[in-house]
């Protein structure tokens, strides 16, 4: 992992680690804590993984926790995940007491950390009710939702709201993602690390042992979805659309990616992708364990196309990834997919199964726009989805927090 901003003098401008460096400056010392669910698996521990260490480096004082949960514990948040992602769910006042009970217990624990910090980012609804047990807290609380809530389950949202409430401020990815809370929100798309093993440049060999290991035919156009065995992340709908253009031309795909500590409903998941692809050779499904990013990255840089097909997506960092390899990416038209896609220039935003298969037959019809779309998608990314716009925007959002300044809705 990379530890320093000078590490990336060439991808940014030095003007860029300047700018980041005198922000840092001004917040010299500040104590700031980092909490969520899980440190690995997902974008969430993927973001804080290299944020923690820049924002150390240009001066902070910083530290990431993360909560403990029993099974019963994660198996609610999982419904709240789902709830505020616009599924039906019901949660019974005896989930709603085991999410305080976890909560009340993490707090007995993290107090001391908690209530000394000048800035506390909270990240997502699994420890959201810590700022209520934290009462003698001397500094100034934000609350980040990584997920797509434009549309939530209205109970679930109701009985979520009052632990956001109280915080200071709050961080959606999207304007559609606000909610009506009385406090300022802030806009702050996620990014990715340049120089993680998952995004750095592979050699040749490398990307030949992976196509190797996992026999994939390198005379065969290759589809390529990376993400958590999610409901919301569609695999079922992949494989239709796979299943759709094998019809007109040879095609393989790969669905990879791995679970999380937080998300107990992998495991179904990944068993009925398994049950849809019905061994068919060209279908390859891979569960990686959770340090495989070289492998992730291999796999994205032999992909003919990237997909990330979901019904609700809060950002989608896999996207981000096959974007700046090169990669023209069809995703679904949702959530923070909809910032990093747009129609003919980075890729397509599709709906259905059929949609994604009609834009998948386009582009392997038309290899000359597939490249230029690729080399689109990279500077796309390198504009505005790079770690260092996202650290400039929290080290400015501290800013304006420690200062109590502020509107309802804010762009930074």
């Amino acid at each position: 992992m990379t530890k320093n901003l000078s590490s990336y003098e060439g991808l940014v401008s030095a003007t860029v680690i300047n700018e980041l460096r005198q922000l840092g400056e001004r917040l010299a010392g500040k104590k700031v804590v980092h909490v969520n669910s899980t440190r690995e698996g997902g974008g969430v521990a993927e973001i804080l993984d290299w944020m923690v260490p820049l924002m150390q480096d240009v001066g902070l004082d910083v530290s990431w926790e993360v909560i403990e949960g029993t099974s019963d514990f994660f198996s609610v948040t999982k419904k709240f995940h789902n709830g505020l992602q616009g599924f039906p769910v019901h949660i019974s006042s005896q989930e709603w007491q085991t999410y305080r009970e976890v909560n009340e217990t993490n707090a007995v624990r993290l107090r001391p950390i908690l209530e000394e910090a000048d800035l506390v980012v909270i990240h997502d609804p699994q420890p959201a009710p810590l700022m209520g047990l934290c009462p003698n807290r001397k500094g100034k609380w934000i609350w980040r939702g990584h997920i797509d809530v434009s549309r939530p389950t209205r109970s679930v949202w109701q009985g979520l709201r009052p632990f956001v409430a109280g915080y200071d401020a709050s961080i959606f990815s999207m304007c559609q993602f606000a909610q009506t809370l009385p406090h300022p929100q802030y806009l702050i798309p996620p990014s990715i690390d340049p120089l993680s093993p998952k995004n750095i440049d592979l050699d040749p060999e490398e990307l030949s042992a992976v196509r190797y290991q996992y026999n994939l035919d390198s005379q065969k156009p290759l589809l390529v979805q990376i993400s958590r065995f999610d409901r919301f992340k569609d695999p079922l709908g992949v494989i239709a659309a796979y299943k759709l253009v094998r019809k007109s031309q040879p095609v393989q795909l790969v669905l990879a990616g791995g679970g999380a500590s937080d998300d107990p409903e992998g495991q179904q998941v990944l068993e009925e992708a398994l049950e849809a692809a019905a061994g068919d050779p060209d279908i390859h499904i891979l569960l990686l364990p959770s340090d495989a990013h070289k492998t992730i990255n291999a796999l994205q840089r032999l992909a003919s196309i990237v997909i990330q097909k979901s019904t609700r997506e809060g950002f989608g960092l896999t996207v981000t990834e096959g974007l700046w390899k090169g990669k023209p990416v069809i995703g679904g038209d949702t959530g923070g997919i909809r910032l990093q896609l747009v129609n003919y220039h980075t890729g397509f935003l599709v709906n259905t199964p059929e949609g994604a298969a009609h834009r998948i037959r386009f582009l392997l019809h038309h290899e000359k726009l597939r490249n230029v779309m690729g080399i689109k998608a990279r500077e796309f990314v390198r504009e505005n989805f790079l770690l260092t716009r996202q650290l400039r925007e929290y080290l400015t959002l501290f800013h304006i927090v420690s200062s109590n300044d502020g509107s309802s809705t804010i762009f930074i």
